[in-house]
């Protein structure tokens, strides 16, 4: 069947969809689409990112080129209302139109805080502001970390808080506090604070300052990028957030170990005050001064209370003093006791001990032993008589049976007769020595050390005998008095004056001779008789 003729032209499919292409960036070019983020993974394995902007009634499709990604300040977000700037195009191998995307702002402030708020119920879920997670400040850290802007006032304000309250080793990590790097400079700082060495070159920081001034949600939408809070949360470091003003918060606040209202306050709740701490420190001095003087007081008086019913030391020896001295007093009557009970055992055994004793006894004890002697010979040589009678004739008879037996015997005692000889007796007797030169090396230290032993008794007993000795008693100042007689004298009743003494001292004896008449016992005086004033009583 044959074509209708016309005058209409002939397109390809590729020529319609580049016309159509022209024409869609022809009559557009730069557009602003407003719409709900749908459909989006994340970035392709290419870098890219695709997803679909759609409202009530529509959609389209958006595409953000790998090169376009790092720029965008903020990033899309599956279920965020946003405004999305660039240029309108079409996909010819699909025949769809779509939207080249160059930037992403939110729809407005509201979608702002709902993103925060969405974001905050994430991390929250994840535990990343616990309180259990929250650590105590360093009461007088030694560094502090500051990251914030160099250039800023922030910065003058923070490092003049700490000169005024206790100058401290400050270390700032300049980041940009807005715009699209914002959040990975933050994240950069805290992390590379974390990585430094205790003791490196640079020192490690004991707390870090994250601070900004204030503005609005979008200046400070790089402290709530999700980078920023889990870097903080991660930090080993304790982390004070002061960012913004009193009535701006952000999310590094709720991961922060401590959110400051101010710049200036985070420099406050870092560092004490030097006064304040020195005069504390003074005062707990003093007072700790006066507690020691008041407890060594209360000691003193207690050393004191304490002695005072504490015996004397005179009144603690005195009675053994007095035991001492009455068996020093008692010693030497012992002594003198004990050596005339053995001179009298003595003279009753001279008697007995006299040379003409001694000799009668060992004659009589000579004539007993001549006699025992004498009957002992007679004795043995009637003996051997009477046996010879008896057994010569058993010898007789018994010689032609036991001359065996006697040759055996004889031939015994020749070999016990060699081993007798003086050669094996000297043999035998150094074998002897031998044996015996251990023992005897033995027993000399033995001997040396008994030796010893016995020597050490009788120095021990020497020493009693000294101390128990009337010599050590006179040492200690004390006196013996004798009469003429050798005897002691131990009271005054009985002595006469010109009575001959001998009175011995530590270190000698010298004569005395008593003079004078013995003192008489004074008379007391009688009353006067009769009236009148009355006597005195002494």
């Amino acid at each position: 069947m044959e074509s209708p003729a016309t005058n209409a032209a002939e397109f390809t499919v590729s020529e319609i969809a580049q016309a159509v292409k022209r024409t869609v960036e022809d009559s557009f070019g730069y557009v602003r689409v407003r719409g709900e983020i749908s459909g989006f993974r994340g970035q392709h394995s290419s870098g890219h990112a695709y997803f679909t902007l759609k409202d009530a009634d529509a959609a389209i499709d958006a595409v953000v080129w790998k090169g376009n990604w790092a720029k965008l300040a903020f990033k899309p977000e599956e279920g965020l209302e946003v405004i999305a700037t660039g240029r309108l195009t079409t996909f010819p191998r699909s025949s769809k139109y779509q939207i080249v995307i160059d930037s992403i702002e939110p729809a407005g402030a509201g979608a702002l805080m709902a993103l925060l708020e969405e974001r905050r119920k994430k991390l929250a879920a994840e535990g990343l502001f616990a309180r259990e997670r929250k650590r105590e400040l360093p009461y007088l850290p030694r560094v502090i970390g500051v990251i914030t802007s160099p250039t800023g006032a922030v910065i003058r304000d923070i490092l003049h808080r700490l000169d005024d309250r206790f100058p401290s080793h400050v270390l700032v990590w300049p980041v940009r506090v807005q715009g699209d790097t914002c959040a990975p400079e933050v994240v950069n700082a805290i992390r590379g604070f974390n990585g430094f060495a205790v003791d490196g070159p640079i020192p490690r920081p004991d707390l870090l300052i994250v601070a900004r001034g204030g503005g609005s949600i979008e200046d400070l939408w790089g402290f709530n990028e999700e980078s920023v809070v889990r870097a903080v949360a991660e930090s080993g470091i304790p982390v004070i957030s002061a960012v913004g003003h009193e009535t701006d918060t952000t999310l590094i606040d709720y991961a922060s170990d401590m959110r400051a209202p101010t710049p200036t306050a985070a420099a406050e709740a870092a560092v004490p005050v030097r006064a304040e701490l020195i005069g504390y420190v003074e005062d707990l001095g003093q007072r700790q001064r006066h507690a020691t003087r008041r407890v060594a007081a209360s000691y003193r008086d207690r050393l004191r209370a304490a002695a005072a019913g504490l015996p004397r030391a005179s009144d603690l020896v005195s009675t053994q003093r007095q035991r001492l001295d009455h068996a020093a007093s008692n010693l030497l009557n012992a002594l003198r006791h004990a050596s005339q009970a053995k001179s009298i055992q003595f003279e009753r055994l001279r008697p007995r001990l006299t040379p003409s004793i001694l000799t009668r006894r060992t004659t009589e004890l000579s004539e007993r032993l001549a006699n025992i002697s004498r009957r002992g010979e007679t004795g043995l040589r009637k003996s051997a008589d009477r046996a010879r009678l008896v057994f010569d004739p058993v010898a007789r008879n018994l010689v032609p049976a036991n001359r065996r037996l006697i040759e055996r015997k004889t031939a015994q005692f020749d070999a016990v007769r060699a081993r007798l000889s003086p050669t094996a007796l000297k043999n035998d007797l150094r074998h002897s020595r031998i044996r015996l030169s251990p023992v005897a090396a033995r027993l000399d230290p033995a001997l040396v050390r008994i030796v010893g032993e016995r020597s050490r008794q009788l120095q021990a007993l020497g020493k009693l005998l000294g101390s128990l000795s009337y010599k050590s008693v006179l040492a200690r100042g004390y006196a013996l008095v004798k009469d003429a007689q050798g005897n002691l004298v131990r009271t005054k009743a009985g002595l006469q004056p010109g009575d001959e003494l001998a009175v011995e001292f530590a270190d000698g004896e010298i004569g005395a001779t008593i003079s004078g008449a013995p003192a008489q016992p004074k008379k007391k005086p009688r009353p006067a008789s009769g009236g009148g004033e009355q006597e005195s009583l002494f």
